[in-house]
């Protein structure tokens, strides 16, 4: 970092220059209970000022809620910001707690064109297909993306939760920019096919919940006895009961790092993430979530981190010990399909 501000990154081979790393803005109105917009749009405010320039939002977080939300923040910064969001959870009418997994092509252009108009812009730079519809074939979903890119509608593809075959045929139909999927010293499944695929195509990972959902950063032991009633994590097996017992325990070989750096437990977890760009060779960018300007301080100074080969090696055994996946379902993740 240079003056506070982060190093920049290409979103692999086919994509824009970013910083190193982004900003999740999911939880600013959608899954981790009360937010105050004040302070998140103050978020937003900083996290530029530090050289965030990727910000990752969907239509499906608070139905369409959250894209509203960061609207004008995109608008009063249009040349300065990668906006994401992504397609794919359709929400019945008849049932707004639900998800349908929809890729077809006639729902793919309702949705970015309902999306472009909650932003209220003219392009989305990263348009990502947000979960895989096994019963739609990969390659007319991205041949209907691709046509958006044509249409000057969206400038770059990503998808996120795909197999490596996935990835494969999609990027031979149109490149794609990112793959985005959980990773974090939690979740180490993507590394045994999906890293290698995406790194032989030139494709970014951008890693989602590099914090474990906050449980890497000990802000939280139990969803159930410490988290809101309406934060999602309550419903995620590995933050409740014996497991979230059993997890809270791997935060040691964390802190024991942390230490020896001055830093906090969640920057050592993003600088092991970070630091995964040089173990697998491709471009990595974590995207922290967070409603509060003092977080995005905390982690964007985790850039600054490097771990030694032998910190690396502790920390290396963690995932093997976790308690419990990552959703209850797994089918909706690349590792369910593999």
């Amino acid at each position: 970092m240079t003056d506070g501000r982060i190093t920049t990154a290409k979103l692999g081979d086919h994509g824009p220059e970013v910083g190193v790393q982004g900003l999740g803005c999911m939880g600013m109105s959608f899954a981790y209970g009360p937010s105050d917009a004040d302070t998140s749009r103050a978020t937003l405010d900083r996290a530029l000022e530090l050289g965030v320039t990727l910000y990752d939002t969907a239509d499906a977080y608070g139905a369409g809620e959250n894209e509203r939300f960061l609207s004008p923040f995109f608008k009063a910064h249009r040349d300065e910001v990668v906006i994401a969001t992504k397609f794919a959870l359709s929400i019945p009418p008849d049932d707004p707690t639900r998800r349908v997994i929809r890729n077809d092509p006639p729902y793919i252009r309702q949705a970015v064109e309902a999306s472009l108009k909650r932003l209220d812009v003219d392009v989305i730079d990263l348009y990502y297909m947000h979960r895989r519809d096994v019963n739609v074939p990969i390659e007319e979903s991205v041949g209907t993306m691709a046509d958006l890119v044509r249409e000057g509608k969206v400038k770059h593809l990503g998808l996120s939760e795909v197999t490596a075959d996935e990835l494969r045929a999609a990027h031979a139909v149109h490149p794609i920019a990112a793959v985005q999927s959980e990773w974090s010293l939690f979740s180490r499944d993507i590394e045994r096919h999906v890293v290698p695929a995406a790194r032989d195509l030139g494709v970014a990972l951008v890693a989602y919940s590099p914090l474990g959902r906050g449980f890497l950063t000990g802000s939280f032991t139990d969803a159930e006895q410490d988290l809101s009633a309406g934060d999602f994590r309550r419903q995620q097996p590995r933050f409740t009961g014996d497991n979230a017992t059993a997890n809270a325990t791997l935060l040691g070989l964390i802190r024991s790092v942390a230490e020896a750096h001055d830093a906090t437990l969640g920057q050592i977890a993003l600088a092991w993430v970070q630091q995964q760009a040089t173990v697998h060779g491709l471009p990595v960018i974590p995207i922290p979530g967070t409603r509060k300007p003092s977080r995005v301080e905390e982690n964007t100074a985790a850039t600054g981190i490097v771990l030694t080969d032998e910190q690396l090696d502790l920390l290396d055994g963690i995932a093997a010990q976790v308690a419990g996946t990552r959703y209850a379902d797994m089918t909706f993740t690349s590792v369910g399909r593999e």
